[in-house]
């Protein structure tokens, strides 16, 4: 396949899971270049193409640009700009603000900007999440991903990754236990590993700070490793660093490989703990 058959085939999958098979990957597009402040946006069978979709067009758009395009000409332009039109549709648009965030952090190196975008996302969010009487399940937050502003699953994830690049920790913990209910490895992994990034940084702290963060890294990690077992990921390398943080501690002074700051959170295969 070309690179933009490759595109188009990417962005119809994208489409076809975010509005139900409503609209043509093209429809969308066409869409998508009309003005906002035009008159109500219809398909060709008369259906109101709501300002909803065309931000996922549009985040299909920079997602494929940011991904499998980003060696092509001009692709941080093309992904830039089509962020931008999303937030020109929606400027607290969660997935737009986050993937700007992305952008920045990749391109750019501007952390302080990307703290900002990364913040705005969570806002637009999480306080909604915080005040219900229990974390909803993953089942329910992509039943109402489809009403609202809230994140699928995969989306929480990156965030909680992105929050940990930029050293919010806190928030990346709060992001990561609105998806305790998924039982996913990956979302346990991540919340211990912030909870041994908080205790490094807390050098200072009393020692009973120190030992609740280290207890409950102790926790999440233990938890993550059961659930890697129990559901056969293959993430190796993912594996082999939750086990060197359950390896015990360091002599004052070493340097912990399983605490150096360059661990890449990403794996190779990025579908790997999404089990």
């Amino acid at each position: 396949l070309s690179p933009q058959d490759g595109m188009k085939l990417k962005m119809q999958e994208k489409a076809k899971k975010k509005t139900a098979e409503k609209y043509t990957v093209e429809q969308l597009l066409e869409k998508a270049g009309a003005e906002a402040g035009a008159s109500p946006l219809q398909d060709s069978g008369s259906e109101i193409l709501t300002a909803r979709d065309v931000c996922v067009a549009y985040c299909s758009v920079a997602e494929i640009y940011f991904t499998d395009l980003s060696m092509e000409d001009r692709a941080g332009d093309q992904c830039r700009e089509a962020i931008e039109r999303v937030l020109t549709y929606h400027p607290d648009n969660p997935e737009a603000l986050q993937l700007m965030a992305s952008y920045l952090f990749n391109t750019e190196k501007n952390q302080e900007e990307e703290r900002e975008y990364l913040r705005r996302s969570v806002d637009a969010w999480l306080p909604a999440l915080k005040q219900s009487d229990a974390p909803p399940s993953r089942e329910d937050i992509e039943e109402e991903h489809t009403q609202s502003d809230i994140p699928p699953y995969e989306s929480r994830i990156t965030t909680a990754k992105l929050l940990i690049e930029a050293e919010e920790y806190e928030v990346g913990v709060c992001v990561c236990r609105m998806s305790f209910l998924c039982e996913k490895a990956s979302v346990w992994y991540l919340s211990g590993w912030v909870c041994y990034l908080q205790m490094e940084r807390t050098r200072e702290e009393s020692d009973e700070e120190r030992e609740a963060l280290k207890e409950a890294a102790r926790s999440y990690l233990t938890k993550a490793k059961k659930l890697y077992v129990k559901l056969r990921c293959d993430d190796g390398p993912i594996l082999e660093h939750m086990e060197q943080l359950l390896g015990g501690e360091t002599e004052e002074g070493d340097t912990d490989p399983a605490l150096d700051e360059d661990f890449e959170l990403y794996s190779e295969d990025e579908g790997a703990m999404e089990h």
